[in-house]
Order: structure tokens, then sequence, then C-alpha cells
């Protein structure tokens, strides 16, 4: 198969146990990888290497900044990217093809399923679909703020058939100690922004999300998987607006002590 004018872009740090799989899904079709590292510690960086990708370290500074840094150093037409724990299917790989053969769009969404426990899930965490393939002439940027990152274009978007397999949590452990970190930077997004804590908020919001996932979006038929998901989406949103409270707390007792 000849390799399209495209660029695979990725942002990485300690990914040896997953990145294998990724680049794999993708060698045949992207005729440039692009890796921007942050100080991995294992093998990642020998694992991209052994793809042909170039491999660039450069220190954190949150997932916008160092996303849009990848573009820069894209040379392709087309960019597809990427993160470290997720899988081009089969289907999709043929709809990539097929845009930057013959796409007339600027930019192209792709849908996500995650593999979770042992198990794709179908309903919960859907529908989670996002820009990815994009013209590099269409000028990419992102944006957004410490945790919710979201990519734009100039120009028109269309939809991709087929979906990425997101490997996104090794085991509960780490799906929750991320949960935790998560709940924890969307409440210094919101405290930065200046929004203030409701105990209402805390006492609905976790009930809510939990409903949308487990039963509205039908997470009860992904099974215990499905339902570990919802229970996961009420314990972010309850730590959010604890993590808020607590952040009003300190800086209260703070002002109290001067």
């Amino acid at each position: 198969m000849d390799k399209l004018d495209l660029s695979v872009a990725l942002i990485v740090y300690n990914e040896e146990e997953r990145l294998y799989k990724t680049l794999e899904s993708i060698k045949d079709i992207a005729s440039e990888i692009i890796v921007i590292d942050s100080n991995s510690t294992d093998n990642t960086c020998a694992i991209a290497e052994s793809f042909g990708a170039k491999v660039y370290n450069e220190e954190w500074r949150g997932f916008v900044e160092q996303k849009n840094s990848l573009t820069a150093k894209c040379t392709k037409e087309y960019i597809l990217y990427l993160d470290a724990d997720e899988v081009v299917g089969d289907e999709l790989k043929k709809a990539i093809i097929d845009a930057v053969k013959n796409g007339k769009s600027d930019g192209y969404y792709i849908r996500r399923k995650t593999h979770y426990l042992g198990k794709l899930l179908n309903y919960s965490w859907q529908k989670d679909e996002r820009l990815r393939l994009v013209k590099k002439a269409a000028n990419p940027l992102w944006v957004g703020e410490i945790v919710h990152e979201e990519l734009k274009v100039d120009g028109s978007t269309s939809h991709l058939a087929g979906f990425i397999i997101h490997y996104s949590y090794r085991d509960i452990d780490d799906h929750f100690r991320r949960t935790i970190r998560y709940a924890r930077l969307s409440a210094e997004s919101y405290y930065k922004k200046g929004k203030k804590f409701k105990l209402s908020k805390m006492i609905f919001s976790p009930a809510i999300a939990f409903i949308k996932i487990y039963i509205i979006k039908g997470g009860f038929l992904d099974g215990i998987p499905g339902f570990i998901a919802g229970v996961s989406a009420y314990v972010y949103g309850f730590l959010k607006y604890a993590f808020l409270w607590d952040m009003y707390r300190i800086n209260k007792n703070k002002d109290l002590n001067k």
C-alpha cells in the first residue's frame, strides 16, 4: 500500500505498554509520524523511533500548547492527531485513505469507542466524536482549558465511518486515580474562572451524570464495565465540586490569617 500524504501526530509520556499497538495501526498509511515526548523514563521513545517517527523531547506545558507544537512540526497535507492509547480500526483506516485521496472537507470528525475491562463499550461514554483528521492548510488550532482541549479548523467539516478504539484505562485503579486527577484539574479551572461553589451542584450533578451514562445512553447494556463507567461519572462529578469547595475554603482561611 502506498503511504498517504499524511502526518500522524502524538504527544506521549511513559507509554511503552500501549504505543506499539497505536503505531502498528497506522504505519502502512502514514508517511510521517511526529511524536512529542515529555521526558519519558521507559522505552516510549525507542518504540516510536522503531516505526520511523521523528521524536522531539519538550517539557510539559499542557495539552493545548503541546498539541499545537505538534502541528508546527508536521509537513504533510493532512494531519491525524492520535493519543498513545488509541488504535485506528480497519473500517476507519479505509475511510481515512478515501478522505486523504478524495475528500473535500477541511476536517473530519472521528468516533471513539472505549475498550475497558476486557470489553469494547458500545453505549457507555457515547457519543464520543472528535475532530482529528484535518488539512494543515486549514490552520488547525488546539484551544481550551486545563483538561478539555478541542481542535478547531478554518473551513468545512464532515464525519468518517468507523471508529478509534480507545484503550483509555489499564485497570480500575488507573481509572479512578485519573478520575480524581481530572476532577481536581476541572475544579482548578472553575476556580481560576471565578465559578462559585454551589451545594446543589455537588448533590445533583453527580446523580445526573450517572443517570445519563448508565440509563439514558444505555450503559447498562455494557454489563459490569458499563455500571463502573457510570459510577466513575458520579465520582468525578462529586469530587469536582468537593475540590472546588475546598479551594475556596483554603483561600478564605488564608485571607483571614493575613
